[in-house]
């Protein structure tokens, strides 16, 4: 009885890895920073609701096997595995621009292991998938509701929106061109073969189910507020697939709690405070790209606005900044679950191979950027 019980904890702990640490990085810093009613601002409740409604409505279109279908059709219309992966990596990327990078994810992520999964090309998963989170979260920066920290930057300073987009365009072509390449490079132009027998959609619970989907992109934007999504999505599931709810990522959910703690913590230190404002001093630019990297994007876009008005440095630092670490963005959670989910026990082999490419794109990115300010352009 004990042996299950320990048997359990340890295969909870190794699902969950990035849980536990975000967990304890929360606990260690709330040492420092007793618990008092400004912990009440740390935590984005919007985003949050977001997370939980799409989860929940991504599970109930899996249950009648939508993206199943879906994918046979993009396989069909496609038919090679290098334009198969190029289509799901730019509707990526196109999605991170109108529904922001967390919820793009949360959309085609399952869409892209479908269709590696009926066509048994499992062997470009992990590639997929980090392109696919490489073009959330650069595909996210050219608007200002792409990226959470996007939306944060562009209210504080005001930012007009001509001049959000000038500033965000070079990083963003650039990034186009890099993704596009690494899938020319790292993708064979094979044929696909669908497996499986062709299944019907249920259209009343689809129609169902995308109303419920449109509603919380009608909460992304801030058209309705987040409560209602979180009363009516949760009730319409609770009759029409009540195990949807059930199937929710909620240790996901906790792990953005966590960051959410640790993240607020950090800013109310005074040393990490004392620290950063005199590194800003150097190079607004290379700093928050380089505090992303240990405090993840949205939490370095909060903090460093403290401490500068160069807007458009720190928007493209934090920006391209998404890219590197595990925990550089939020959104690159959700891929690494996601892929955990459908592929446990290469957890390492993941994060060697995230690592290789997102290192790689952010050395290219902030060189490119470090070289087009020194020519002034």
């Amino acid at each position: 009885m004990q042996s299950k019980a320990v048997k359990r904890i340890v295969h909870f702990a190794r699902k969950n890895v990035v849980m536990l640490i975000a967990f304890c990085a929360a606990v260690i810093t709330s040492c420092i920073v007793p618990v008092d009613r400004a912990y009440l601002g740390y935590f984005d409740f919007r985003t949050l609701t977001c997370l939980f409604c799409v989860l929940a409505v991504v599970c109930a279109l899996r249950n009648i096997y939508f993206f199943y279908i879906l994918a046979r059709k993009v396989v069909i219309l496609f038919r090679t595995a290098r334009l198969c992966v190029l289509a799901l990596v730019y509707i990526t990327f196109i999605g991170s621009m109108l529904i922001a990078n967390d919820m793009a994810l949360l959309t085609f992520l399952p869409l892209g292991f479908f269709v590696l999964n009926t066509t048994k090309n499992e062997k470009y998963m992990a590639f997929t998938f980090i392109m696919q989170n490489i073009a959330a979260n650069l595909g996210g920066m050219l608007t200002p509701f792409g990226n959470p920290q996007n939306l944060y930057l562009y209210s504080r300073f005001e930012i007009p929106n001509l001049t959000f987009m000038r500033i965000m365009a070079p990083p963003f072509v650039f990034a186009v061109a890099l993704i596009t390449l690494c899938c020319i490079l790292f993708v064979k132009p094979e044929p696909l073969k669908l497996d499986g027998m062709e299944m019907k959609l249920n259209k009343k619970r689809v129609a169902l189910y995308l109303a419920l989907f449109a509603l919380s992109i009608v909460i992304v934007f801030r058209g309705i507020p987040y409560w209602i999504g979180l009363i009516v999505i949760p009730a319409v599931l609770l009759f029409a697939d009540r195990k949807a709810l059930a199937m929710v990522d909620y240790p996901l959910l906790f792990t953005f709690v966590f960051f959410f703690i640790f993240a607020g913590n950090m800013a109310r230190i005074e040393a990490v405070r004392t620290f950063v404002s005199g590194l800003l001093n150097r190079n607004v630019l290379v700093v928050s790209t380089l505090s992303c990297q240990f405090i993840s994007n949205v939490p370095s876009a909060i903090l460093l606005s403290q401490f500068t008005e160069n807007y458009a440095d720190l928007l493209v630092g934090v920006n391209i900044g998404g890219v590197g670490t595990l925990i550089a963005s939020l959104a690159s959670l959700i891929t690494f679950r996601e892929y955990l989910h459908h592929n446990p026990g290469k957890t390492w082999q993941y994060v060697r191979t995230f690592s290789a490419f997102n290192f790689g794109f952010l050395a290219l990115l902030l060189g490119f950027m470090l070289l087009l300010k020194r020519f002034g352009l």
